[in-house]
């Protein structure tokens, strides 16, 4: 199983976080480059002080202990929710609704209200239509 999720991050190329067993540390931020039976590649950086490392490792599949990916990231602070990096292509169900705004600007509570509004009625229908013995 293990081994079937590496070999699938090494494809996604996304950045993961790999903890080592017999050392006792987390290698961060490291892309997978291959996977060979029991040996798997890796790459990533470290910063020091005064310079910023490449490192490229061969690990031990025994030697791996978990394998963590970041799902995603949301800043931290006074930001305004139109200043999240958002794709246009995402399903209006992922989207995320603004925040209730306390100095009064309904127009945000209103489409909230009406969003809530249509589903109670939809809602009520499909009870109704379950209480009159109608199953389609």
């Amino acid at each position: 199983m293990l081994s079937r999720k590496l070999y699938q991050f090494s494809q996604e190329g996304k950045d993961v976080w790999i903890f080592l067993r017999d050392r006792g540390t987390w290698i961060e931020r490291c892309r997978i480059l291959d996977q060979t039976g029991d040996l798997v590649v890796v790459r990533y950086e470290t910063e020091d002080e005064d310079e910023i490392c490449s490192w490229e490792e061969i690990i031990r599949l025994d030697s791996i202990g978990a394998v963590a990916q970041r799902l995603s990231t949301v800043p931290k602070g006074d930001f305004h929710p139109s200043d999240l990096p958002t794709a246009e292509d995402y399903p209006e169900y992922e989207r995320l609704d603004p925040p209730f705004d306390p100095t009064g600007d309904d127009e945000a509570a209103d489409k909230l209200h009406s969003d809530k509004s249509s589903a109670d009625i939809t809602s009520s229908r499909v009870q109704e239509s379950l209480d009159n013995g109608h199953t389609d």
